[in-house]
């Protein structure tokens, strides 16, 4: 590698797989950009409806479905749509460090949306676990830019193989929610390169992803849709990209500035801030109409490449059903290998054929198998731990619900309802204009729906009504979900009324931490509820910038989820946890699942604290002082205390797994596989104990204060106090001593080969992921992971891995010079299973 780089300033160019780079002019798509007027090409720069584009049959150009697919393809609809596979959150694929599984991922997904009829899957999500309370970490891989950016990749290529494109977002500093439609992410520029920028520049050299999605926030003070520098300078200059960039959903705020800022695309549709605005931009020479045509050639490359352009792609005659035997295996098996094992001192794994399981929590019975927001998807089925277990252990499980674990009410378990019309589980939902004129009918198998997003009436929607039947006698909290005015009846006489207005400024925050209401009511078994909702319209107010904006008028809408809410009225916490100590004591061991919701672990809010909700932690402790033996299970993609620690016998995360949860969790405790995976985020030991915390803005801005040293190299730098868990822990079900580890020459880039003979020292066969990171020999440089490797190897033998280090983590970004250099001479290699137990320290 040479000693500096220097930044590319050229002009942005094209590349296709088969081609060197070439100017916009050059290239075939300027024949078809002649045969469109102005207004024509401005028009297919915003999208159509909420996921689709608009074609154009004069030049072959077909309709474009995007769909949002972190976790999932869940279609065109935000609630109700198709039944959907459910996969285990990022966090969890990503904990198996393994690029194949990646590609696995990235095909699967790939099924999913031809099923669809999709041509863009919107992740994956890129951005790094900077601050533990991130509310969007769950469906973010890791804190570390290198390995974030190789599982990209490989996810990349494996939906974009099938033909199907790929969306990395977002671009870029979008590591926290709170107000981040308004909020300014200030790094510097050394950080922006090595850091936060470097997991797309990864994914952009190795799997060209056809296209990438700019964030909310602002970034300096210039916001995502608007960078100059960003996105034209690095993305489509210096890195040569050739894609699609398209604004996150109402992100866009201006014409000329995102236009000349590198904005491709301005979703959704059909209206937005480009319009009759771009044009009289064009027109006026505010906007040359050069820009406007690279734009469109950007679009028309997407669309030739996912087939809509020319001749049109053939959707296969069937696919994978969601629910088929060879989805179901692939999903258990993906959430098993992300499970992490954190402690045990032999507890784990549970005997198969001896020993009564005494399982408890609310997380053992109702499983958080997803985060919230746009991961949320229709799965065909989510199999509880409870279940699970059941299944494979049999009349030797006893279950024991748990203490409360949410603070909102949530809607119906549709289970526990019957639609009035066909007794089929779920719910009837009527939709009404503004004359009371019934609109449509419909069966939903939730008890939600989702007003002004997913509608497609002749005329808008001024009034919902949600009804059933319950399916069983008892006393439950009743009530609803959602900005507007709210009446409840029982059997034909109102019980309840309520008006609910939205609270935040985003207006995502209406879909998914809507206002609620909720009263006891005794309800005898096929007693009809009917909730009736009737949209409440405001004048908008300010943003916090002080602007009037679309998102102001978005909220003032009315807009958003409706949900019934009818559950049991839950027992006392006290009654609880003394009921789970009993079961516990009479138990040969105990298995305590405890967790987050998708109040913790969503998109558009973030969390105060990584305590676990609700009296979760006295439970632990009141179980393992009864039981002979404690397993804690954690029901949860992102950090959480645990205080409990030093009183259990094991501790096992399994994440957000998926619509097999149960079964792979029942596989990971009774070892039918091992849980090898390993931490993609370090755990603080107590709040607040991190190198960088606060997701709370002052003045609308979030300084990156932690500069390089994020996550583990914080930790790692003495920034914070030591973590509880490192990343890269995990200890599977076996042990490893490292026999040898030694520098055996240097890769194609320059940076180091290192060669690690690894010994299973334990009874069972077992994975181990071997990590390498650099500590520089400069004392203001972080130590980072620069490579990994894995051997599956059976217990008492060798084998030795090869670990090629990656050569993008032996530079500097020099900011003075506005160009990368080289580190300086020195350091070492720390060979590990994660920073706190490095093996051998190798000089360079």
């Amino acid at each position: 590698m040479s000693e500096t780089t220097p930044a590319a300033t050229a002009a942005p160019t094209t590349t296709t797989p088969d081609q060197a780079p070439k100017t916009q002019a050059d290239h075939p798509y300027a024949a078809l950009l002649t045969k469109l007027d102005l207004r024509t090409k401005v028009r297919l720069l915003t999208g159509e409806t909420a996921f689709t584009l608009w074609g154009e049959e004069g030049i072959g150009l077909a309709p474009m479905a995007f769909s949002d697919g972190p976790t999932g393809v869940r279609g065109l609809k935000f609630t109700g749509g198709e039944k959907v596979a459910l996969f285990p959150n990022a966090t969890v694929l990503a904990s198996a460090w393994n690029e194949e599984t990646a590609r696995e991922v990235g095909g699967m997904l790939a099924e999913e949306a031809e099923r669809q009829q999709i041509h863009v899957v919107l992740g994956p999500t890129i951005n790094l676990h900077r601050t533990p309370l991130g509310g969007r970490l769950f469906e973010q891989y890791s804190e570390d830019p290198l390995l974030t950016g190789k599982l990209a990749s490989a996810y990349v290529k494996g939906l974009q193989d099938k033909g199907v494109g790929a969306c990395l977002k977002h671009l870029v500093a979008n590591e926290s929610e709170t107000l981040r439609n308004y909020m300014d992410s200030r790094l510097s520029e050394r950080a922006l390169r090595e850091v936060y920028l470097l997991p797309f520049e990864i994914a952009v050299e190795e799997s060209n992803p056809w296209s990438i999605m700019a964030a909310y926030n602002d970034v300096n003070g210039v916001a995502a849709t608007e960078q100059q520098h960003v996105n034209n300078d690095v993305l489509k200059g210096e890195w040569g990209w050739d894609g699609l960039l398209m604004s996150d959903w109402f992100a866009t705020k201006t014409s000329a500035p995102a236009a000349l800022g590198g904005l491709d695309l301005v979703m959704p549709g059909p209206d937005g801030p480009w319009g009759e605005a771009l044009v009289r931009d064009v027109e006026s020479g505010a906007v040359p109409e050069s820009v406007v045509d690279e734009h469109v050639t950007r679009l028309l490359r997407l669309a030739e490449r996912v087939g809509a352009l020319g001749e049109h792609r053939q959707w296969p005659a069937t696919s994978t059903a969601p629910d088929a035997p060879e989805r179901r295996a692939q999903l258990r098996r993906l959430a098993t290998d992300g499970m992490v094992v954190l402690a045990n001192n032999g507890a784990l794994p549970l005997a198969t054929d001896a020993g009564t399981v005494a399982l408890v929590g609310r997380h053992g019975v109702e499983t958080v198998c997803m985060g919230g927001g746009s991961a949320q998807v229709n799965p065909p089925y989510q199999v509880s731990i409870a279940e699970g277990l059941r299944e494979a252990i049999g009349d030797r499980l006893t279950v024991v619900d748990g203490v409360e674990v949410r603070e909102r009410p949530v809607a119906a378990d549709p289970q526990w309802l019957r639609d009035p019309g066909t007794g089929e589980p779920g719910v009837q939902v009527r939709h009404y204009d503004a004359d009371g004129e019934l609109l449509g009918e419909t069966h939903t198998d939730g008890a939600s729906v989702s007003v002004g997003w997913d509608d497609d009436f002749p005329r808008p929607v001024e009034k919902v009504t949600i009804a059933a039947r319950v399916a069983e006698a008892g006393r439950v909290q009743l009530g609803a979900l959602g900005v507007g005015a709210w009446t409840i009846a029982v059997d034909g006489e109102q019980v309840a009324s309520s008006t609910l207005v939205a609270e935040g400024y985003d207006p995502g925050e209406s879909m998914l931490k809507p206002p609620s209401f909720t009263q006891e009511v005794e309800l005898a078994e096929g007693a009809l509820v009917e909730a009736t909702v009737t949209l409440v319209r405001s004048e908008p107010r300010p943003a916090p910038n002080g602007e009037v904006n679309q998102l102001s008028h978005l909220i003032a809408s009315g807009m958003g989820v409706k949900s019934l809410v009818a559950r049991p009225v839950p027992a006392p916490a006290d009654q609880t946890i003394a009921a789970a100590a009993e079961a516990a004591r009479t138990a040969d061991v105990a298995v305590v699942v405890v967790g987050l919701t998708e109040e913790q672990e969503t998109e558009a809010l973030d969390k105060h604290t990584l305590a676990l909700p609700g009296e979760q932690d006295a439970l632990v402790a009141a179980v393992a002082e009864a039981a002979r033996r404690t397993v804690v299970v954690v029901n949860a993609a992102t950090p959480v205390l645990m205080p409990w620690a030093h009183l259990v016998d094991a501790v096992v995360v399994v994440g957000l797994p998926g619509q097999e949860g149960g079964h792979a969790v029942a596989d990971a405790l009774l070892g039918v596989r091992e849980p090898a995976g390993r931490l993609v985020t370090s755990y603080p030991a107590a709040d607040g104990d991190a190198p960088a915390w606060d997701v709370e803005p002052t003045d609308l801005a979030l300084e990156y204060t932690d500069g390089t040293f994020i996550g583990y190299r914080g930790f790692a730098a003495g920034h914070a106090k030591a973590p509880a868990w490192w990343f890269g822990h995990g200890l599977g079900y076996s042990t490893w001593d490292y026999d040898s580890a030694q520098v055996t020459g240097k890769g194609a880039a320059g940076a180091p080969r290192v060669e690690v003979t690894v010994r299973n020292t334990g009874e069972r066969d077992s994975r181990e992921v071997v990590q390498v990171y650099l500590q520089p020999a400069e004392a203001d440089e972080p130590v980072r992971l620069v490579g990994w490797a894995a051997a599956e190897v059976a217990a008492g033998d060798s084998a030795t891995v090869t670990v090629e280090c990656d050569a993008r983590l032996w530079r500097r970004w020099d900011e003075q010079a506005g160009q990368w250099s080289t580190l300086g001479e020195g350091g070492e290699l720390l060979v590990a299973r994660g920073l706190g137990d490095v093996r051998h320290r190798l000089a360079l």
